[in-house]
């Protein structure tokens, strides 16, 4: 049976307002200031994410480690893995997928679209 929807029928309950979550394009900064085996930082309101240029691809991936919130984009980039290391316990972290590879860390991280414009890297965040 198909349900009835009677326009005369008035509601105790307010009416809901849905907001999408359109993504920002956020700019870093050019390819040329962001060279092979280099990290940068941005924040995005409380957000910070690591943008990192492993062999020539940019990557961009949460700045924090899912074990105990350390600042991935301080740690070691290994540039033949593509994974960064914790500075804190060693948890190493795929840069591609935000999946940690090695243990104390087992959730995966945030990662971002990377978009590269007339020569200037974004950053698509929700």
């Amino acid at each position: 049976m198909a349900a009835r929807y009677d326009s005369e029928q008035k509601s105790d309950q307010p009416a809901r307002t849905y907001r999408a979550n359109v993504p920002q394009m956020i700019e870093v900064c050019s390819l040329e200031e962001l060279p092979p085996g280099k990290v940068r930082l941005v924040r995005v309101e409380d957000l910070e994410i690591g943008v990192i240029n492993c062999r020539g691809t940019i990557y961009a991936i949460e700045d924090r480690c899912s074990h105990d919130n350390g600042p991935l984009a301080e740690g070691e980039l290994d540039q033949e893995s593509c994974t960064i290391e914790c500075p804190r316990h060693g948890s190493r972290f795929d840069l591609r997928t935000g999946k940690p590879k090695t243990l104390p860390a087992y959730l995966p991280v945030d990662t971002f679209p990377v978009i590269i414009e007339d020569n200037v890297i974004k950053l698509e965040v929700e």
